[in-house]
């Protein structure tokens, strides 16, 4: 089953703002993506698991803060002690989950149909995030992740590339649209590339 798009109302193909002359990297490229399998993963206080111990398409979760584990099909966002964030292409997952984390130590929601995510790549991603985030941009690299607000709506990033910065932004779907309207108003200045 694929999801219905979170931003169809507001997502519009086409180039915005102060594109002309602008090439490659200089030209921000913002897209909706759509069809992950997003799982939230909690493991409960009183759980003697151990977490490294558990393998999820050949990943293993670990709990250092703002770190990503990932391969070509999965990324596994730390989101907080004993809290993590799933992102996959691989649908089926969600089965192996489910036999590999008890209800007596974890609590496993799948946030699939719930999310809306934004992709926002070229050299000026940063400038963007800055005008409504108060977090530091400048020390998140790549294969980390943070938490925070974006004009004062509630976010995850996934830094997935550095040179040129590429994030993945993660918010309530009942806030994408409004996250959507803040990221290419503020991008309008560097111009962008809805795509």
């Amino acid at each position: 089953m694929s999801s219905m798009s979170a931003l169809k109302n507001v997502h519009n193909l086409g180039k915005f703002g102060d594109h002309e002359d602008k090439k490659g990297d200089n030209l921000l490229k913002i897209l909706e993506v759509k069809n992950f399998l997003i799982i939230q993963i909690v493991q409960f206080k009183n759980s003697s698991i151990a977490i490294e111990k558990i393998n999820i398409d050949e990943l293993k979760l670990n709990d250092i803060p703002l770190d990503v584990v990932f391969n070509e099909n999965t990324r596994i966002l730390w989101n907080g002690p004993k809290n993590w964030f799933l992102v996959s292409t691989k649908k089926d997952l969600i089965k192996d989950i489910s036999l590999k984390f008890k209800d007596s130590d974890f609590a496993v929601t799948d946030l699939s149909h719930s999310r809306a995510v934004i992709e926002i790549e070229g050299n000026y991603t940063k400038e963007v995030l800055k005008k409504g985030s108060p977090f530091n941009f400048d020390s998140l690299k790549k294969n980390n992740s943070i938490n925070s607000l974006y004009n004062n709506i509630a976010f995850t990033v996934d830094v997935l590339n550095d040179n040129p910065y590429k994030v993945r932004l993660f918010a309530l779907r009942s806030f994408g649209e409004s996250l959507y309207q803040s990221i290419t108003d503020a991008s309008l200045e560097f111009g962008y590339q809805s795509i």
